[in-house]
């Protein structure tokens, strides 16, 4: 993912404007990861689309490319537990450290671990 990142801001896209996350459960591949990134210049936007299967949901981060990645990536990571390889503070950002599970997940239940 950090080369088509590279190759996507040499080619004059200059903003991170998003990352997010889809959770396509029970479909396999489960997580879609999506990057939104505009270019000023040339006054248009692509997208980037990553998917992932639900047992070893990672991916290497983008935060070397776009710093501004980091918080995106922190979220996608507490909410639905999306690993970022070589995130420079990888830990929940919304959620308490003790929390159990990601609740954007589908399979998470409505009324939380109890």
């Amino acid at each position: 993912m950090v080369a088509a990142a590279k190759a996507v801001q040499q080619a004059g896209y200059n903003f991170l404007e998003d990352v997010t996350a889809v959770d396509w459960y029970p479909s396999e591949p489960r997580f879609q990861i999506s990057y939104s990134i505009l270019s000023h210049k040339l006054k248009e936007r692509v997208r980037l689309v990553v998917r992932l299967d639900g047992e070893d949901a990672a991916l290497d981060s983008i935060t070397s490319v776009w710093p501004s990645a980091n918080f995106y990536e922190r979220e996608v990571f507490d909410l639905f537990g999306v690993h970022f390889g070589g995130h420079p503070n990888l830990r929940r950002i919304m959620m308490p450290e003790d929390w159990k599970g990601h609740p954007l997940r589908k399979d998470y239940p409505v009324e939380g671990y109890r």
